[in-house]
């Protein structure tokens, strides 16, 4: 039944017509043409997202995850972090940074499915590490593109409801949010910043795409994120493929002291490879960025790819023995567990 159920999603989500209007208008750039975002390396290419989407779960209902994963505890987490900068992996590409002056949520999604829709669609298989209402008071969210296990708008409704953050979005993602009731939503292209409690947010380049719907393939941007945090760089690469954005990122923003890089979602790679890192993909983005630690994120919760729920644990064991990597450069953290990141 489960089966069926997913097959009818698919046919619903190829059927589905575009909701949004008002496509995001703005003068064109090396990732913009005026009408449609684009990866700089793949100006001028065509894809038929549908048609990957489509063969992505048919490969995806071949290998489905067992229907839980263990349960984890929850901690109770400090209401500001006293002294510098503590990070929290909730699960997904879920991630709260903490310090004395600001607590920033990124990508939050609570949803027990990652869909337009709460009854059919790519589910939870583990619970969130950090309860919902266990979160300290939120005073900025991170949203890095719209795919809808990084745009959540229930959470991100509750989010508002609850303790009325700032928001940050690429260019084009600002009106799903005030459709949601975000009143503070600000607008950011690849490489502009801005300054919220004492903290730099800047939104970097990511190799990716976005959609929501059936027509509205890189209508808006998508992204990843450098926060300057207690005299600490840390770096949030969103969704992204590997490219030589990384090496740019290094160049131009710095290198991070701590990285969250995705390494789950990576099969088949003759779909996944140009938009999502395999761990060995991760582990080259984390030597490109030169970060001093980097965490796997992206792995374990949706099925979004054709790999076993744990393979990217074990590929990423792979990856860093084949670099030369130490466990402590380059690890994966138990959901909901605080991290402190030293100078």
């Amino acid at each position: 039944m489960e089966v069926i159920l997913k097959i009818l999603w698919l046919v619903i989500i190829c059927l589905l017509s575009g909701c949004q209007s008002g496509f995001y208008k703005g003068p064109p750039s090396d990732h913009f043409d005026g009408k449609t975002f684009y990866n700089p390396d793949e100006a001028g290419k065509k894809r038929d997202g549908n048609y990957d989407l489509v063969n992505l779960w048919i490969s995806v209902l071949q290998n489905q995850w067992p229907a839980s994963l263990p349960e984890i505890s929850y901690p109770l987490l400090p209401a500001n972090y006293p002294d510098g900068a503590m990070v929290t992996f909730i699960n997904h590409s879920t991630v709260l940074i903490q310090s004395k002056k600001i607590n920033i949520l990124i990508d939050p999604i609570y949803s027990y499915r990652a869909s337009p829709f709460q009854w059919i669609g790519p589910a939870r298989h583990r619970e969130p590490g950090l309860l919902f209402d266990a979160l300290p008071t939120i005073d900025l969210v991170l949203i890095s593109h719209n795919h809808y296990d990084h745009m959540d708008l229930e959470t991100i409704k509750k989010l508002q409801q609850k303790y009325h953050p700032q928001f940050i979005v690429p260019l084009g993602n600002k009106v799903f949010l005030e459709r949601s009731g975000v009143k503070q939503v600000t607008e950011l292209d690849w490489w502009q910043s801005m300054n919220v409690k004492e903290t730099k947010i800047s939104l970097l380049p990511a190799h990716h795409d976005s959609q929501r719907w059936l027509y509205d393939l890189n209508k808006t941007l998508w992204g990843s994120f450098g926060v300057e945090i207690s005299g600490r760089k840390i770096y949030f690469a969103g969704d992204t493929g590997y490219s030589g954005h990384f090496r740019e990122i290094r160049k131009r923003w710095g290198t991070p002291r701590l990285a969250f890089l995705p390494i789950g979602a990576y099969e088949p790679r003759s779909l996944a490879k140009p938009y999502h890192l395999n761990p060995a993909d991760a582990v080259r983005a984390h030597l490109d960025l030169g970060s001093n630690r980097s965490i796997g994120i992206h792995w374990g919760t949706f099925q979004l790819g054709a790999e076993d729920f744990n393979q990217p644990v074990n590929d990423l064991a792979l990856a860093r023995k084949k670099y030369g990597l130490a466990e402590k450069q380059f690890f994966v953290i138990r959901e909901g567990l605080p991290f402190y990141i030293d100078k």
